[in-house]
Order: C-alpha cells, then structure tokens, then sequence
C-alpha cells in the first residue's frame, strides 16, 4: 500500500497526469501578443497556400514545401487521435461543438503570406539574421496570416513557429491556431550541437535525422567531430589513403566527398552551419595508421604512438595541404582545430623530442612544445581566410599566440564559469558546452539540468558577457551509434537550444514540461526518434 501511494506522488511529481501544451512554440519566441480575447482561427490544409510577395529563391522554395508537409503531419496527428477515440468508444469528445457556437472563432485563414525583404542570402554564416516577425489574424491582419523577415534565416525560423502554433481540430479535419503577433530573434548568435563520428560511425540518414530535429529546434550550427583516434571516416581527395587504412571500413564506413557536399546542402537549406573538427595534435592515432610519420614515437609506453610530432618540418607541410583542402570543402569560415587532452608522456620519452627541445631552449616545458605546434596550425588556417575555434587547454596553457578572432570553446566540468570569466577577460570570444554533454546521462528528466545552465551566470561585465557568441550540446559517441544517438540527443539538445534563443527571464520549469513534451511528439510526427522528456504518458494521435 505504501509503495502504491510513493509510485503515484511520483507520478504526479513528473506530471504525468497533464497533457502536452498543443499549439505551443519551442523554443520560446521573444515576444507574443495574444488579440480577440484569445480568439483563433482555422487553418484548412486541404485549401491553406504559402505565398510569396517578394523575393524567392531555391531555400524558400525548399522550405515552402518542407512546411507543407509538417503542417499535413499536425492535421493528421488530429486526424488519428479521432480515429482512435471513435474505435473505442461511440461518445462525442468533451469541447467538440459547432465552430458558430464557439465565442473565441473567428473564421478560416488559407494562406500565409511570405515576405522576404532583402535578397536571398545563399550559405548560413555566424551572426547572420534570424529576426522574424509573424501575425496570424492579428489588427492589421484580420483573418489572415504574414511572416515578414529581412534574411532568408529569419523566414525559416518563422516558418517553423507557424507550423509549431497549429494544433488539430476536434474533428481532426483542420488546425486551430492562435490570433496573435509573434516578434522573435535569437538571444545567441552560435547555437550548435557537436556531433563524433569517429568512436562509432553514423550513416548519412542518421544524420539527416538529428538535422532535422536541429531544424525544429532553432539550432543553426553542426559541428562536425568527423575523426579522432579511433577511427578516420573521413574520405580526403589528396590523402585517400587516411580512410582507406584508418576507417572501420574502407568501403562503408566513411564519408565520401559527395556525402560530405550533401550534408553541407542539407543543413544549408534549413539555415544550418557545419563546422568541421580535425583535433590536433592529440586524438590523431587514426591519422598514423596511414602516415605513422606524423606521429611521436613512444618509448616505454603502452601505446607505439602519440600526438603529432611537432618537432618535424613534414609534419606541417602534411597539414597545411590537408587544411587547404578542408578549407575547400567547407564553406564556413570557422575551423575547429582542437587542441585538447595532449597527453605529454610520448613526448617525454621520445629522445629526438627531447633533443628539440634542448636546442630551441624549452626544455622540460612540454605545455610549450604543445603551444609551438598550435601556433604554427593555427597560422596555417589563418592563411587560408579561416578563422579558428580551440578547446580551453589552448587558452589554459597561456603560450599559444591566439588572434583575438580566435574562439574559445570551453568543455570542462569543473568551475566552468571561472573560465568564462577567464577567457573574457582577456578579450577573447568564447563557446560553452561543459554544463551540455549529451553522452552524460543521468535520466530521461536530466533536460532540466540542461535548460537550468546559463552561459551569462559567471561573475563579469557586460562588456565581458557580449563575448560569450553562445554554446554547443555535444553529442560524444562511445556509447551511442545509429541505434540510439537520435532518442539520446533529442529532446535534450532542444532544451539547450531553448536557453540559447530566449530570453533569460524564460526559465519556468513546469511550464517547459509541458512546451517541450508537446515540442517532443511533434519530433515524433516528423520522424525524429526522441526519447520521452518525462515520466508515463503518451503523444496524442500516437498510432502503431
């Protein structure tokens, strides 16, 4: 008996008993105004057009006919939860009633109109534009719906929260939806999600998929951790050999130039970034497999070899002709060169290194040897027109001659905010993940840790807060692959994307409990695999 009532205070505890808040927008727009008392309109997907009134280009035109398609899957979602209710019982639905009676109707809209105020931009890019305004039968727009934005960025963000305002009808025939004014833009310019292909490899379409659940988050950024010790997928035009010997398999485990062009177009017609991560010089065991030259030479040590030597001419002409190319393939303008977790012992024992070192007067400073190679990488990405993100050890070990472009990616647990605090100080733009590592799981409810997580809580000015360019929820992939890396990113990473868009003041638990077990069935709908955010209960219009 006593174990029957603990289970159902715990029940209640993670509200299970209420319902997803249909019609609800994730993340949290900046600024929504509610007209006619409340009222709201009908949108009928069998008659409802976008129309465009000014620019249009091949992403609009790709995103029109995305949003459609998300707009059927609402109706239907509607559709089948009546289904379902009319197979089980011959009762009318509580608040089904004729539209007439109903005080808060106000009739049918059957288009929204799109306008799109300056050139269509054609590749994401940081700081771009992603204000967005949206009125659905607002005062000046009786009985109609227009979504008004100045970059073509800003137009997907408000294609999304139109669709997300639809919830099904009664009758399941057509979406309800809010008479409002919607005016939104992101709190912080950069946010990302990180993404390791190289402990365990995912296929293109599962990475299509957690693209997807970026869209409907509002995350514009993917960084790309395409290799690392264990494994070398990806496939190089001047070093084919990398994959051939340093992939699990040559043949069906790596990313061709083609599946890399396509994944770049992908997330470029949903308004996303890719930035890529080549760590060096540590986590390159992958890299030796193909070019043990590259490598130090461990003496009484488990492993043959270790970081990069960066002692070594060749070493840098290796990787100045494979950034090059890098550069070539990705059109963003940031290059995530790494720079963490060196282990220092391969050096130590290597005599030759140690022999360098004498000579050039830094004997025994291995933090300095490790500096001396991140200088002359990061030049080298300098001179092709990138700029470059760093792991915190760059910045920690205080030697590397770091450009103020440069951006400082913070990940360790630790006193996090005195870090920030740190790297802003010294003037330099910076990236938080520490408080965001997907791979750490504790339960399906851990999002409110997440969500609870603000990149501005750390003791420093405002001048100093302004350098914080945003954060990244890091998925690391020991322990996932394309079984379950979707259901363990989402909802989670969309409750990091939450705190990065809105506003600060928008940090009600309960009322996110609801938003997002809404924003997770919606995922649903579209394919995404998301794990539940809470504890019991089940996605309306849920069908097997």
């Amino acid at each position: 008996m006593k174990l029957t009532v603990f289970l159902l205070l715990a029940l209640a505890a993670l509200g299970a008993t209420s319902e997803p808040q249909r019609g609800s927008v994730w993340p949290k727009p900046q600024s929504t105004v509610r007209f006619h008392n409340n009222g709201f309109v009908i949108v009928s997907i069998n008659t409802f057009r976008f129309n465009v009134t000014l620019n249009k280009c091949d992403i609009l035109s790709a995103a029109l006919t995305r949003y459609y398609k998300y707009l059927s899957l609402e109706r239907e979602a509607g559709y089948s939860e009546r289904v379902n209710f009319r197979a089980g019982s011959n009762e009318v639905p509580l608040g089904e009633q004729p539209l007439s009676s109903n005080s808060s109707y106000r009739g049918r809209i059957d288009s929204l109109e799109v306008e799109l105020m300056a050139r269509c931009e054609d590749t994401p890019y940081f700081g771009m534009d992603e204000h967005y305004e949206l009125r659905v039968d607002s005062p000046d727009v009786p009985l109609g719906a227009k979504l008004v934005a100045h970059s073509i960025w800003g137009i997907l963000r408000g294609l999304e929260t139109f669709v997300q305002l639809a919830a099904p009808s009664a009758d399941g025939t057509a979406l309800h939806m809010s008479s409002c004014m919607i005016s939104d833009y992101p709190r912080f310019p950069h946010r990302g999600l990180l993404v390791d292909t190289a402990r365990h490899f995912m296929p293109i379409e599962t990475l299509h998929k957690i693209i997807d659940g970026m869209e409907a988050s509002k995350l514009n950024t993917f960084h790309w951790h395409i290799v690392d010790d264990q494994s070398f997928p990806y496939q190089s035009k001047l070093y084919p050999e990398l994959s051939d010997k340093g992939a699990y398999n040559p043949l069906s485990h790596v990313y061709t130039q083609n599946d890399v062009k396509a994944l770049i177009e992908y997330c470029r017609l949903r308004g996303i970034r890719v930035i890529p991560e080549f760590d060096t010089p540590g986590h390159t065991l992958s890299w030796g497999n193909s070019h043990p030259e590259l490598l130090t030479k461990c003496y009484n040590s488990k492993s043959p070899l270790g970081p990069m030597d960066p002692t070594k001419k060749s070493t840098y002409r290796f990787i100045q002709n494979f950034f090059s190319e890098i550069a070539e393939v990705f059109p963003d303008r940031y290059f995530h060169v790494g720079g963490d977790e060196v282990s220092k012992e391969c050096w130590k024992s290597n005599p030759d290194i140690n022999n360098w070192m004498r000579e050039n007067n830094i004997s025994g400073l291995y933090n300095k040897l490790e500096s001396f190679y991140i200088n002359k990488a990061v030049h080298l990405i300098y001179s092709l027109n990138m700029s470059t993100i760093v792991w915190q050890e760059v910045f920690d070990n205080g030697d590397t001659q770091l450009d103020k472009n440069t951006v400082v990616h913070i990940w360790k647990l630790g006193s996090f905010m005195e870090e920030l605090r740190k790297t802003t100080s010294a003037g330099y733009m910076t990236l938080l993940s520490s408080c965001w590592y997907l791979d750490h799981l504790k339960s399906g409810g851990d999002w409110t840790e997440m969500y609870q997580c603000d990149p501005h809580n750390f003791d420093g000015t405002e001048e100093q807060k302004r350098l914080i360019l945003g954060g990244e929820a890091c998925m690391w992939s020991e322990f996932v692959d394309f079984t379950n890396v979707v259901p363990r990113v989402f909802p989670r990473a969309s409750a990091v994307a939450e705190r990065l868009w809105s506003d600060r003041s928008v940090k009600d638990i309960p009322d996110a409990t609801q938003r997002l077990d809404e924003f997770r069935c919606r995922l649903l709908r579209r394919g995404v695999h998301a794990q539940p955010s809470r504890g019991p209960g089940y996605c309306p219009g849920e069908i097997f």
